[in-house]
């Protein structure tokens, strides 16, 4: 499985963005995914992961309520619509599958990892 992150950029606080994950090489229509990011300096942070139906998402507090992350299994594809961006939020996001299908937040979860897209949010 190949996952190309997308949609990434420069944006303003308060702004939105769209990130997208699309998979190559097989479906990952019974794959769990998610998205994690790594801020400079930091360590590599759970953010988000869905279910392989779409039945269950998980998210980190620290976006609750202003992320959202969804699938379109016909597509192979997984997005992160993010709004109400704050500083904080800077960093190189990165999607993940699980095959386990559940909506793990633990990265050691995940088999198959994209090469990221970097999210910086002015002040």
């Amino acid at each position: 499985v190949q996952l190309q992150a997308s949609g990434g950029g420069l944006v303003q606080a308060g702004g939105s963005l769209r990130l997208s994950c699309a998979a190559s090489g097989r479906t990952v229509s019974y794959y769990a995914m998610g998205w994690f990011r790594q801020a400079p300096g930091k360590d590599r942070e759970f953010v988000a992961a869905i279910s392989w139906t779409g039945g269950t998402t998980s998210y980190a507090d620290s976006v609750k309520g202003r992320f959202t992350i969804s699938r379109d299994n016909a597509k192979n594809t997984v997005y992160l619509q993010m709004n109400s961006l704050k500083p904080e939020d800077t960093g190189v996001y990165y999607c993940a599958a699980d095959r386990a299908r559940v909506a793990a937040t633990g990265s050691s979860a995940y088999d198959y990892w994209g090469q990221g897209t970097q999210v910086t949010v002015s002040s």
